[in-house]
């Protein structure tokens, strides 16, 4: 990175964080329908920013529900093409009493920037567009041509984005993908994230009487589906943190033992990742396997939320007529998310407790990925991310999933950089969301570092 992109940074620091925070006041909460307003207002935000960096050609595209806007600046002929992603939609920020400030009142303490979205995604979406303004303020033009493509559904499964990648290779044609969505391993560290879990998120739907029914008159006779779920839930997995669903781990590969030793050096405190970061009182899962093996390459059944029956102030003696209960399935390459739903119908479909009627519901699905540290887009990266940070890049996976870059991958035969400067106590999904303000401006340095390296290598092929 060039001494005049770090001096424009400097002078622009207070300009782009009170525009991310404008940015972030915006509640796009994008699995709520009475945000659809705030989304629109988010989408013609990343649109004018997008004008602000020097893009061009900028779309505020329709779907079915939520809009993608696009943007491209494809003046740089032979030279290669960055595909640029992020996403503009939140998570509720419930619960709100647990926010210690409002969650779309942006606030500064402690050199982090509390807010829902700060780090997910609008925040480090944000260092895209600012690299890409300082480029241009700098040498008037880009090193390289970019595509942007931001959506506004990653929070309720991308469904809209992954059409629009399968029905357009064409438009979003590119070298390689860049996003940044993703965690340094620790504070000072830089980190690309080379692996992600995929994913299989189902709805469990059970049905028993025809109504409710009062626990007296019928309890010991009438089936409970409330009941139902929990015993079904509870044969899908043991104690000890094994799937019991028959073949569902017929195709798990394990990691190599280079990257598993490359892990093992990784500074690493079991008490502090207790307490700090999980907050309970011990750690569960496969015993035999490692933390980092079991969130990074290892598959799991969670149980995210069971709905039914009377849960008021108070007592009401029911029987419930139905309940439901949301199960997601991560999964790890060569897992087939298709192959996953279809072991789990049929495992519930055995397992149902007499009475009862249980159906699964696919909500959404993407399969796993890895990319290979030696691809020369991630050597550029990891140059690009030293520079900045002054130490060496190292390679992860995250056990979390991220649907675009298995979509890139299948639709446009590209991989992804997972360029991420989040950091694992962030609080991603959880109240007092965090960014910290530095790792935003070192973020914006690393990225436009990376596109001015990876101009110069030419267009380089996989």
């Amino acid at each position: 990175m060039s001494q005049a992109i770090d001096s424009f940074v400097k002078q622009n620091e207070e300009r782009f964080l009170d525009e991310l925070k404008d940015f972030i006041r915006i509640p796009s909460i994008s699995t709520l329908p009475e945000h659809v307003e705030d989304i629109e207002e988010a989408a013609r935000f990343v649109a004018k920013s997008m004008a602000t960096a020097g893009l061009e050609n900028i779309e505020i595209i329709p779907t079915g529900k939520h809009p993608l806007v696009y943007a491209d600046w494809l003046r740089a002929p032979g030279k290669p093409t960055v595909l640029c992603y992020g996403h503009y939609d939140v998570q509720p920020p419930d619960p709100v009493e647990l926010w210690h400030t409002p969650p779309f009142e942006p606030t500064v303490r402690n050199g982090n920037l509390y807010a829902r979205g700060a780090v997910d995604d609008k925040g480090q979406m944000y260092m895209h567009f600012k690299a890409l303004e300082s480029l241009i303020a700098v040498h008037g033009t880009l090193p390289l041509n970019v595509k942007f493509i931001v959506e506004g559904e990653e929070e309720i499964g991308g469904q809209s984005i992954a059409r629009f990648v399968a029905e357009n290779p064409a438009k979003l044609k590119a070298d390689v993908a860049l996003v940044s969505d993703t965690a340094m391993y620790a504070e000072g560290i830089p980190t690309l994230c080379i692996g992600l879990r995929g994913l299989m998120y189902t709805e469990l739907e059970c049905q028993g009487p025809r109504q409710d029914l009062h626990s007296g008159l019928y309890g010991g006779a009438a089936p409970n589906p409330l009941f139902g779920l929990i015993e079904l839930l509870a044969k899908a997995k043991n104690a000890a943190g094994l799937i019991q669903i028959p073949g569902f781990y017929d195709d798990v590969e394990e990691p190599a033992l280079a990257e598993i030793a490359s892990w093992q050096a990784l500074p690493f405190d079991a008490a502090t990742y207790l307490n700090d970061e999980v907050g309970s009182t011990c750690l569960t899962g496969e015993s035999d396997r490692s933390v980092f093996e079991r969130t990074w390459s290892r598959p799991t059944l969670e149980v995210h939320g069971i709905a039914g029956g009377f849960t008021g102030v108070g007592a009401k003696t029911v029987i419930p007529a139905n309940a439901t209960a949301k199960v997601s399935f991560r999964l790890v390459p060569s897992q087939d998310p298709a192959k996953i739903l279809a072991a789990w119908e049929e495992f519930v479909s055995a397992n149902t407790p007499n009475g009862l009627k249980m159906q699964v519901k696919k909500l959404s699905a993407a399969p796993a990925c890895v990319v290979s540290p030696e691809h020369p887009a991630i050597r550029l990266a990891a140059e690009a991310f030293k520079e900045v940070l002054g130490r060496e890049t190292v390679f992860t996976r995250s056990g979390g999933s991220i649907p675009i870059v298995g979509d890139f991958a299948r639709h446009l035969g590209i991989p992804t950089i997972l360029l991420g400067l989040g950091l694992p106590d962030d609080g991603l999904h959880s109240p007092n969301e965090k960014f910290k303000v530095d790792n935003f401006y070192l973020g914006i340095r690393t990225v436009a570092g990376f596109l001015e390296k990876y101009s110069q290598a030419g267009s380089v092929p996989e």
